[in-house]
């Protein structure tokens, strides 16, 4: 899992029929102290209720991914927002 705070959200005209009713937002990576993690970033599927610029907990990884939207075995996603972080604390 990783951290990331959430950039925007994604709109389509035309997409896979399994995105359908699901909210798909743009997450850029961040370190635990809140600094970005570079130019890393990732469209995930929002199952929480995030928001931007909130800070999120995203799985990023598709077969654990698959199995949270019960996507199994042929989902096409990767990456899902499951928690919204209130804080994080180094050290």
């Amino acid at each position: 899992m990783k951290l990331g705070r959430v950039e925007g959200t994604v709109v389509t005209t035309i997409q896979h029929p399994f995105y359908e009713g699901r909210k798909q937002l743009l997450v850029r990576f961040v370190e635990p102290d809140g600094s970005l993690d570079g130019d890393n970033y990732v469209l995930a599927v929002d199952v929480v209720g995030a928001g931007v610029g909130e800070l999120v907990l995203v799985q990023d990884e598709g077969n654990s991914s698959r199995l949270i939207l019960d996507a199994i075995p042929n989902g096409p996603v990767r990456s899902v927002i499951v928690g919204i972080v209130d804080a994080a604390f180094v050290g």
